[in-house]
Formats: structure tokens, sequence, C-alpha cells
């Protein structure tokens, strides 16, 4: 199992780590054994499906997978419900140098999926001591966006009662597709100013892990038109701005609202009868 700590520190940029198993090179995306690790000797780890957004040989097109690498922990966010994956590094003691491309989650792993590296370059072996590092200017500008896309949702459920039913955002930008049945530059300009006075208002945003039962007992907590958490988890991870906006969330975001500075609405667009799309974009440098 790894210790992922960013889903308790999101301001946690590395951390010294063992590697517990190694894929050396996955081949080409989709092939026999392209979803398989090795930990100990005659104990392979099944990973699942190999595909990671965003990195080589993905969405859908082939490509060849570098080397994959499991950590007893990390600072890798492994991406889910709208936000990307983490990038960064993994350092050797003696100066080796791999780029993490992609991270996915496998069961209770986290796995790392690297660059093939250069010739000459050696792979980290099992049991050798690492430190990870994460693409630090990446991140932080995905968890500004994040809690952005937050106070957009907060906004528009507690002034409009619009259900959220379909969201994606990269470093700086993102969308929210919302229950409505229409909408309008006025409306649009009206829910910018109101994002950006709750941005102002220096809201703290909070993180709780809660047992199942006591957190689908919050009212509005799941605001996705379908409920997407599976029926067996027993702990429900929370995301709260205080006073505006409280819902089941597995990403990183930043502390206060005051983090993301302000929004700009660049776009709006119909995606059906009640299904109207809104683009934000953060304005101002944290």
């Amino acid at each position: 199992m790894s210790d992922n700590i960013c889903y308790r520190d999101a301001y946690a940029r590395s951390v010294e780590a063992v590697v517990v198993a190694l894929e050396p090179g996955a081949g080409e995306a989709g092939e026999p054994g392209a979803a398989r690790i090795s930990g100990a000797p005659g104990e392979p780890r099944a990973l699942g499906a190999p595909g990671v957004p965003g990195a080589p040989g993905q969405g859908g097109q082939p490509g060849p997978l570098g080397p994959a690498v499991v950590l007893d922990r990390t600072v890798f966010y492994p991406g889910g419900g709208g936000q990307p994956a983490d990038r960064g590094v993994l350092r050797a003691s003696d100066g080796r140098t791999w780029t993490v491309v992609g991270v996915r989650k496998s069961g209770d792993d986290i796995v790392h999926l690297l660059e093939p590296p250069t010739t000459g370059t050696a792979l980290p072996v099992v049991g050798e001591r690492v430190t990870v590092e994460i693409d630090w200017e990446r991140r932080h500008a995905l968890m500004r966006t994040h809690t952005a896309l937050h106070a957009l949702c907060g906004v528009v459920w507690r002034d409009y009662r619009a259900q959220v039913t379909g969201g994606n955002m990269e470093p700086g930008a993102g969308r929210m597709d919302f229950e409505f049945e229409r909408m309008s530059g006025e409306l649009v300009g009206e829910i910018e100013a109101k994002v950006n006075a709750e941005l102002a208002a220096g809201r703290d945003v909070r993180v709780a892990i809660l047992p199942r039962a006591k957190a689908f007992a919050i009212p509005d907590l799941i605001r996705t038109k379908i409920n997407l958490l599976p029926e067996g988890i027993e702990t429900i991870r929370t995301i709260e701005i205080v006073g505006l906006d409280l819902q089941a969330d597995g990403g990183t975001h930043v502390a206060n609202t005051r983090e993301v500075g302000s929004i700009r609405v660049t776009g709006y667009e119909s995606k059906g009868r009640l299904n109207k799309r809104i683009r934000i974009e953060l304005v101002d440098p944290a």
C-alpha cells in the first residue's frame, strides 16, 4: 500500500521514499504484460489498465510506456475528479534522476510512470531510497483552479440550485457543466462577479475524512447529477469552503480562497437542453 501524503497535505512538495516494486519497461500500451509490475521476486502485482491521462501512449493512442515504479510513500496526486495527475521527478542519492510523466492508482498502490531513461542511466531497484518531487508550479496552479471550480459550483448551487453534470481542468483553466435550461451573457457575468466576491472573502478551505454514514447524512453532499462514489468505500473525503460549499472530493486544494486570486469566465455554451457549460481561467497570480 502506498502512503499518499497529498491527501492529507496538498502543500507537501517532496518526500523520501523506498522503491517497493518496479517494471523496467511496459512496452507498448495495451500489449500483454504492460499491465503488470514486479515487487519481490516471484510476486508480480497486477496494475490494471495501463492508461494514464497525459502520459505517453494515452488518449487511446498506442505508444511506448516507460518504466513503472511503486513507492512506499509519495506526494504525487494520481488524477481523478477532473484533476490531472501530477508530474515531477524521482532522484537517487547518486544523482540519477527519472522524470515522472504519469501517475495512476492501482488498488492501494500509486504507480509512477517514468520517461524512458537515457542510455546509461540505470533504473531504480527495489529497496532503493529515492527523493520524490512534484512539479510544484503545475500542482499549485491545479490546486488554485480546483478550488476556483468548487467556488463556482458553490455559487451556482446556492443561488440557482443547478447540479453539476461534468467538469475538467488544466493548470490555470477549467470548465464545469451544469443542469441549466437557459444560459446568457448576463447570467454568466452575474455568476462571475459572485464567484470573485466569494474568493476575495478569504474563506478557509478544509479537508475532512468522514464515515460513509455520517457523510451521506450531510444534505447536498453529492453535487453531481450522478453519484460517482463506489458502493464499497467506508470513508468519504470532503472539501469545505467554509460558508459556501461542502462536497465529496478527492483532489488537492489551496487552504484559503484568497490564494486562488480571481477568475474570468472565458466562454459558455449549450451542451444540450438541460446541460450548459461554463469555462473559466485564473486571472491573478497566486
